[in-house]
């Protein structure tokens, strides 16, 4: 899967470039904003512990959407959930909820919304507890990127016990097929296609 792409998964089409200058996935080509995305962020290696918390609840939102749709309105999430700083997440409150629902500059889901207010209040618990977010995932992994071979798979048995242990922890919207769209994002697995110049 790509950056979360659910409806236009490069799973689902060869691997191909349109600029035969710079060879990239083919799904970075269809817009400038997944071009800059793909060539700077997607699939290098995150271990900010905060910054991967931000991945994973946007990953969430993007849910039954394309990846696009999010990546467009990033900066309205930022604004929204003050910077996606846990700690000021985890404070919101029904009145915080009806504000983001008004908002029109994110994807306005209750359910997504408040998954995203208790993510922040178990991140927080585990913080708590001295279990850093960042290893506690990349552990789950083996410590290191994952350079995938073939086929891009829509889930894989990584991706199915990080989504079990998210979930065991509280977490929601955090299926496998979402999950390994964060693990791609996040640089744990290198999806790249063979001739792209971020392989």
């Amino acid at each position: 899967m790509t950056p979360g792409l659910a409806l236009t998964s490069p799973r689902t089409i060869e691997f191909m470039t349109t600029n035969p200058a710079k060879s990239r996935c083919v799904w970075a080509e269809s817009d400038p904003l997944l071009r800059e995305y793909h060539d700077t962020e997607w699939g290098v290696p995150q271990h900010d512990s905060r910054a991967l918390w931000e991945l994973l609840m946007l990953e969430g939102f993007q849910a039954g959407l394309s990846w696009i749709t999010v990546l467009r309105k990033r900066d309205a999430f930022r604004k929204a959930f003050k910077g996606f700083d846990p700690a000021k997440v985890a404070r919101f409150k029904e009145a915080g909820i009806a504000r983001l629902l008004q908002n029109p500059g994110i994807i306005r889901s209750r359910s997504k919304i408040q998954a995203t207010i208790n993510a922040a209040r178990i991140y927080l618990e585990m913080q708590k507890s001295g279990q850093d977010f960042a290893l506690f995932l990349w552990d789950i992994v083996g410590g290191k990127p994952i350079r995938n071979e073939g086929p891009v798979p829509a889930q894989t048995p990584l991706a199915v016990e990080m989504s079990k242990q998210l979930k065991q922890r509280g977490f929601k919207f955090v299926g496998p097929v979402i999950i390994y769209a964060f693990m791609q994002a996040a640089g744990m697995v290198n999806d790249h296609s063979p001739n792209c110049f971020r392989r």
